[in-house]
């Protein structure tokens, strides 16, 4: 396949469209005004999972959970993959009932789930709060260092003949065009837009709304956690309301510091580190684990995620200008699914069918109802 494609954003998500593209033969340019992976990517904890918040996103977590594993003998040092695991931590009763629910829905799609009891919970995770009734293992999953791994699927693109272009301040997109802030046009027989929070200003109908999430790392403690830490309650509590929100979510790194999540907020668009919002976060995480107050923080940062109404993200043509693609409106998901994204556009470009059903992430269920209420 021969043609110019030009992807707008050089975040993870346009960086594994970039790869996935220049593999097909196409003729690839990426734009962008940032270092690679510098936005959302640089705010993201890098965590592969198999999120089942729905059957759609689900399917989508895991196809690209695959491909990742898939990449784990190639990716660069840097990259740190750490096959962890994810252990979804419950503070009650109520919560344990999520457990073996979540361990039913995870065993029905073939995926290994280990139901812990708080003895076991405790084993694993001694610096948990004493007397955590459980919560549920999922050895699958794994942590990737967000930054470095978009700089190298952009790496792997370029290999292939991609040119990356960060110095291009994107003003205006459409089918077969870009405009710069300079007023100059980049011509392309297809237009990726991948540029994350930032998409519904350049691709007017787009139901994104940015919101805000800060990161807190420590210095190195090896050992303090093994796992991925999240509270069972995490889609509930960080995802399920309008209003900022908190959520207990830690991780290790592979340099032995902690990373520690996560917060939420929407309408706010000043990426200023709020000390308040980093207070609330790390007392949530203080309630599971009360051991990190004797951990110092070195640094704190903000990040815009690209949050949609369904919790899905849109990928596809648009319905109305067939050479204008969308890969945005990941959220706190962009990691993980950046790569099967990237394949369902190569799928749909080249008429080809993907992997999974492409169609819960089409662009036409929000920009049809759009044009319909105009």
């Amino acid at each position: 396949m021969s043609g110019k494609v030009a992807i707008v954003g050089a975040g993870i998500v346009g960086a594994a469209c970039a790869r996935a593209l220049a593999r097909e033969g196409f003729e690839v340019v990426v734009l962008d005004d940032r270092p690679i992976g510098s936005g959302a990517t640089a705010a993201g904890m890098g965590h592969v999972v198999a999120m089942d918040d729905s059957e759609a996103q689900f399917a989508l977590c895991r196809y690209s959970q695959a491909l990742w594993d898939g990449l784990v003998s190639e990716l660069p040092k840097g990259v740190e993959p750490a096959r962890c695991g994810t252990i979804w931590v419950a503070s009650d009763d109520e919560e344990m009932a999520e457990v073996d629910k979540k361990a039913r829905f995870y065993a029905d799609r073939g995926v290994e789930a280990e139901a812990l009891d708080g003895r076991k919970l405790a084993q694993l995770e001694p610096n948990l709060r004493p007397g955590l009734p459980g919560g549920l293992r999922v050895p699958g999953d794994s942590v990737v260092y967000p930054p470095v791994a978009a700089a190298w699927l952009i790496e792997q693109a370029v290999r292939l003949g991609a040119k990356a272009r960060l110095d291009a301040p994107v003003v205006a997109l459409g089918g077969g065009w870009v405009r710069l802030v300079d007023g100059s046009e980049v011509g392309a027989d297809l237009v990726v837009n991948a540029s994350g929070a930032m998409a519904a200003r350049l691709t007017p109908g787009l139901a994104i709304r940015p919101r805000k999430g800060h990161l807190v790392i420590t210095d190195r403690h090896p050992g303090f956690v093994t796992h991925q830490l999240l509270e069972l309650g995490y889609l509930k509590s960080a995802h399920g309301s309008d209003a900022s929100s908190v959520a207990f979510n830690v991780q290790p790194r592979a340099t032995g510091q902690l990373l520690i999540g996560s917060s939420r907020q929407f309408d706010v668009e000043d990426p200023t580190v709020e000390p308040a919002m980093v207070r609330r976060m790390v007392d949530r995480a203080l309630l599971y684990m009360p051991g990190l107050a004797r951990l110092s923080a070195l640094r704190a940062w903000t990040g815009f995620r690209a949050a949609t109404p369904d919790s899905l993200p849109i990928i596809g043509p648009h319905p109305e200008e067939p050479r204008l693609y969308l890969a945005a409106g990941h959220e706190g998901l962009g990691i993980t699914t950046s790569l099967g994204t990237a394949e369902l556009v190569a799928d749909l470009i080249l008429g080809r069918e993907p992997r999974i059903p492409a169609s819960p992430y089409s662009p036409s269920r929000f920009l049809e109802s759009a044009r319909v209420h105009h």
